[in-house]
């Protein structure tokens, strides 16, 4: 004989998918940073060979600008970088406690 899942059960699982897909959105999000952010430091060991002017890209346009200018906007960049992806990595971390207990509780209605 099947056993029935109670509505308030239900209603945990789909908590838990919930759950699940943010954890997923996170992740998505901390690998697209930590491909921005080691791009950003790709640029500036590349800028530590660089001459004293060098070109930036905007847009479409490509304008001369100083080494120094541009080191400090990636610098400043870098920064934020890394604190979004350390936001993000505890963000992670709360939902997949999140998820763990979610999935005990149910696991343990079920059981």
């Amino acid at each position: 004989m099947e056993k029935k899942i109670s509505p308030e059960t239900t209603k945990k699982i789909q908590e838990l998918q919930i759950l699940e897909q943010s954890l997923q959105n996170i992740l998505l999000q901390k690998q697209a940073f930590q491909m921005e952010l080691n791009e950003t430091s790709m640029a500036l060991e590349e800028m530590k060979t660089a001459e004293k002017e060098i070109y930036k890209i905007v847009g479409q346009i490509m304008f001369k600008t100083s080494k120094d200018e541009v080191e400090k906007d990636l610098k400043s960049k870098k920064e934020i970088l890394e604190l979004r992806f350390k936001s993000l990595e505890k963000q992670e971390n709360s939902l997949k406690d999140e998820v763990k207990n979610s999935r005990a509780e149910i696991m343990q209605k079920l059981g």
